[in-house]
């Protein structure tokens, strides 16, 4: 309790963080089980996305540990050796723990009689304590390193493999041989087993999942490559990418090996979509998978093909700072006032992957409190949100049974994952209009369609004006490397200028396109920003709102929306790109049908 007092002093005061993050921080502590608890910093850093190393240097220097920088352009191959034969003495048991809790032996102090120097991003962490226990090492000192450095340097002292693929490597060409008598329509489950041992697919399934987590993937694709092939894409940044085929197994073999290893499938079971989940514990941290399944079609009209979608949940990429979705000012400003009252609706309308959900998580730990009720029903749940109860849908607990459960338990905050009928439409507006503040997502394109789409499925205008506080459409676009983006070519400026930017904005140096690509990146881009039209119900748009007849007047409440500083979807990623965040063809495609 001491340290975390000392520590919110000293942040606040230094102006690093604002009382109203520190406060938030601190509600998200004292909801955590006792038990399970964490550090105010880690949940500054963790939660919150505060820079890492700001808060850690600044831990370090309150509890006077010594920082101790690397310059790896000066660094030695004698001490990267050093630091190996250090490592090497430590049990594997403890080196994999020190490593994923980002500490590392450097070096003998022999000038102090055989200090070991211990590294640390986190000097307080207390697993430094096993070092004295475990090894030779009675005397060590840590010291203070930041994050990145002690990730590139475990990079070159111990670099992560994925010990699945180097095992299929190993076995090379003996992987998966097939016999003619395997493809026939007779291909029995003794079969399957058989090859499923002899292929080593478990260890090439549990490996996809390994560096799916690594590499930052949202969905892996694993589908059927001809009669005797597999094809495994990784989805990053919003694209498909090939990351590794296997020859000379049947797609059925590869899809019992998904099965039997994910829970709530049926392995037997070919003709019919299924769903499932599995979870694992990659470097230390448990990650939950979303399984898909559905029976497709080949040219192989005999064969029971399969493909199969993972969706990976990794809680550690939830962002639950507002900021940190970096929305732009006036889109910001309107979105915290709509969501800072104790009513309305608040809508986030896209297609799938246009992170709807990702701005409602942040919505809520902005107005998650310990004094209110917060309750959701999402199908699936994917995330967990500490401080709310999450409904979760089943087979007996329909999605329209659970909208009604949570009229008759005491709501103050609701979030419905979906608006997908006339029913769920009318209990959003009713809960908005009898003092909820409700959150939901609508699939249309732009945010004044979203009103005319709940108008036809039979909201009337005078509940659309009184419920909503904000429609927000959105698109996720790639972000350009900053390590290898170029100047935009001056072929391509005709097509910037009819995109709508200006000649002084082309000639002020900060457009870009994307560069060749380097290790940093994938093709040039790295990383998604979104793009957002943020339609606030101001009295003007709610006044065109009420004076509409028999059809919603999208142009006019766009118009007004936009006389009050709304930008579209067009002009909102024309913004991202003068300011050397993304490129014309990101926009163009991101917003093709406005």
């Amino acid at each position: 309790m001491l340290q975390r007092k000392r520590l919110a002093k000293v942040l606040v005061e230094k102006g690093i963080i604002e009382n109203e993050t520190l406060q938030k921080a601190l509600k998200i502590q004292d909801t955590e089980p006792a038990d399970k608890k964490r550090s105010l910093e880690t949940i500054l850093t963790d939660d919150l996305k505060i820079s890492h190393d700001v808060i850690f240097g600044q831990l370090a220097d309150l509890y006077a540990f010594r920082t101790l920088k690397i310059n790896f352009e000066r660094i030695d191959a004698k001490q990267i050796q050093h630091t190996k034969e250090i490592l090497a003495k430590f049990p594997d048991d403890l080196k994999k723990d020190i490593l994923l809790h980002n500490i590392v032996p450097y070096k003998i102090l022999s000038n102090r009689r055989n200090t070991l120097l211990v590294l640390a991003a986190n000097p307080l962490d207390k697993i430094c304590e096993k070092i004295s226990l475990q090894t030779e090492f009675k005397k060590y000192e840590v010291v203070y390193t930041p994050l990145k450095s002690i990730t590139k340097l475990v990079d070159i002292v111990a670099p992560q493999q994925n010990v699945f693929l180097d095992i299929l490597d190993e076995v090379g060409d003996e992987v998966g041989e097939l016999k003619e008598e395997d493809l026939n329509q007779d291909l029995d489950e003794y079969s399957l087993d058989e090859e499923i041992n002899k292929s080593l697919l478990v260890n090439l399934f549990e490996g996809c999942l390994i560096e799916a987590v690594r590499k930052g993937v949202s969905d892996v694709h694993i589908i059927p490559f001809g009669k005797n092939n597999v094809d495994i894409y990784f989805r990053i940044d919003g694209k498909l990418t090939l990351w590794h085929r296997q020859e000379n197994i049947t797609p059925e073999a590869m899809s019992a090996v998904v099965k039997d290893r994910s829970t709530g499938i049926d392995r037997f079971e070919r003709g019919t979509a299924q769903d499932g989940f599995a979870q694992r514990n990659v470097d230390g941290h448990l990650i939950r998978f979303r399984i898909s399944v559905i029976p497709i079609v080949s040219e192989e009209y005999e064969r029971l093909f399969e493909s199969i979608v993972i969706r990976v949940i990794d809680d550690r990429n939830v962002i639950t700072d507002l900021r940190k979705l970096g929305i732009q000012d006036v889109a910001q400003k309107n979105f915290l006032k709509a969501i800072n009252t104790t009513k309305g609706m608040v809508i986030v309308t896209g297609p799938t992957g246009s992170g709807k959900s990702t701005t409602l998580i942040a919505a809520l730990y902005n107005v998650i409190d310990p004094t209110k009720n917060v309750l959701t029903v999402e199908d699936p749940v994917e995330f967990v949100i500490h401080g709310a109860r999450q409904l979760k849908i089943s087979g007996r607990m329909s999605f329209d049974s659970a909208i009604r459960s949570i009229l008759r338990h005491d709501p103050d905050i609701v979030l419905v994952g979906e608006i997908r009928d006339k029913k769920t439409a009318e209990v959003g507006v009713k809960l908005a209009n009898t003092g909820h503040l409700t959150f939901s997502t609508l699939h249309t394109n732009d945010a004044p369609s979203a009103i005319s789409r709940l108008f036809k499925m039979g909201i009337e205008p005078f509940l659309l004006a009184s419920s909503i506080n904000i429609i927000t459409a959105q698109r996720l676009i790639r972000k350009l490397c900053p390590k290898c983006k170029v100047p935009l070519s001056k072929s391509k400026y005709k097509a910037a200028l009819e995109m709508g930017i200006t000649e002084a904005e082309l000639k002020s140096g900060k457009i870009y396109e994307a560069g060749k690509g380097c290790k940093k990146c994938n093709n040039g881009y790295k990383g998604r920003v979104n793009i957002c039209e943020a339609l606030y119900f101001s009295p003007e748009v709610k006044a065109a709102i009420l004076a509409s007849g028999a059809d919603i007047d999208e142009d006019n409440i766009r118009k007004i929306a936009e006389s009050q500083g709304m930008l579209s979807l067009r002009d909102s990623g024309v913004d991202r790109i003068v300011n050397g965040l993304s490129t014309l063809e990101e926009v163009s495609y991101a917003t093709s049908e406005d």
